[in-house]
């Protein structure tokens, strides 16, 4: 399992911070143990989860900034070559897909109005031009705290949020800090519940 150095990350991620663009709002899930004793202290190591590539610019970029939020929490820096009491563990999952129109792109209206000198009625077509909804990208940044030893989970947190495709945040990591920020914040936060986070 390979871990990353948290020197790295915060270097890596301070420079991503000051261009991050603002994102609609992060829906955040938390789960953690009733001990709580254990959290937000210690060494802790930050590695991919299962399936995901260390080796991959989008994966260490969200690394860095779940590196950089251990540190405020009161998390030590990993040692090289030390093996840490606790590990947290890394996914990232991207999702395209395109909403659905409601209803159809063309409507009609008929009305009518009778008065003292006559009546008379109307009909009105109405066509949607706009296009067919755009494509819309959901980013999910996962992270698991475990007891290395035991590898019992102390800590699961999950942060999503959904934007257009042509936003620049569907083509770059930049929601990586907001990601993070809003996974860690209220640490440890109230088991199994989901907030907003705008």
């Amino acid at each position: 399992m390979k871990c990353l150095s948290f020197a790295a990350a915060a270097l890596a991620i301070s420079a991503l911070s000051a261009c991050v663009a603002p994102v609609g709002p992060v829906e955040v899930t938390r789960f953690h143990v009733p001990e709580l004793a254990a959290l937000g202290r210690g060494a802790i190591a930050v590695a991919p989860a299962s399936g995901q590539d260390p080796q991959s610019l989008e994966f260490q970029t969200y690394a860095s900034a779940v590196a950089r939020q251990l540190i405020l929490l009161g998390y030590v820096e990993s040692r090289p070559g030390n093996t840490t009491p606790q590990v947290a563990e890394v996914r990232i999952e991207r999702r395209n897909w395109r909403p659905g129109r409601t209803g159809s792109p063309v409507s009609v209206g008929i009305g009518g109005q009778t008065g003292s000198y006559g009546s008379g009625v109307g009909l009105g077509v109405g066509v949607d031009l706009s296009g067919p909804p755009p494509e819309q990208v959901e980013t999910r940044l996962s992270v698991t705290i475990r007891e290395r030893a035991s590898g019992k989970p102390l800590w699961e947190g999950k942060a999503s949020f959904t934007v257009d495709a042509r936003s620049p945040l569907a083509q770059t990591p930049l929601g990586a800090a907001k990601l993070a920020e809003a996974l860690f914040r209220g640490f440890p936060g109230t088991s199994g519940e989901t907030i907003l986070v705008k």
